[in-house]
């Protein structure tokens, strides 16, 4: 049961945790195709928000409950490759979330609401950073996303 319990929270805190970020993609992308920049910027703070409840959370719940469960489980975390090449993505994926996710999308929100008039705005260096902010994304995405296959998967063994 305590296995079981620990896995169900493990699972659901992986599915709270990537439909952030991949909602939070989709949202962006939905906000910038309607060239207004009060709503751009209402999306990217959104965004942040999200983020502080929905990921930094995840993260925590994802690990604690990933633990316990392998060691209920008596899964060698370290020598269990499904497992090692998950914790080692998820890694990676925080990383990328830390060094570029999180300091473009400040950097957008600010840029997006210091001049909210589209005749001054610049939308070029608006367009560089929200290309860089979707790719680092997408890393930060597709990471845990291979992660969670390879977890219901078991691969590598």
């Amino acid at each position: 049961m305590e296995y079981s319990l620990y896995k169900m929270i493990h699972v659901i805190a992986v599915i709270l945790f990537l439909g952030n970020i991949v909602t939070g993609l989709f949202w962006m992308r939905y906000a910038v195709q309607t060239k207004n920049i009060t709503i751009i910027a209402h999306t990217m703070k959104g965004i942040i928000d999200f983020d502080n409840y929905f990921t930094t959370p995840g993260v925590i719940i994802i690990s604690a409950a990933g633990v316990m469960t392998a060691i209920i489980g008596h899964f060698p975390m370290l020598t269990t490759g499904w497992i090692l090449w998950s914790i080692i993505l998820f890694i990676i994926s925080g990383i990328v979330f830390m060094a570029k996710v999180a300091p473009l999308q400040k950097k957008i929100y600010a840029f997006t609401t210091v001049e909210t008039s589209a005749t001054n705005f610049d939308w070029e260096q608006f367009h560089s950073l929200y290309r860089a902010w979707d790719i680092w994304g997408l890393l930060a995405l597709v990471t845990p996303l291979a992660a969670a296959v390879m977890m219901v998967m078991k691969i590598p063994q």
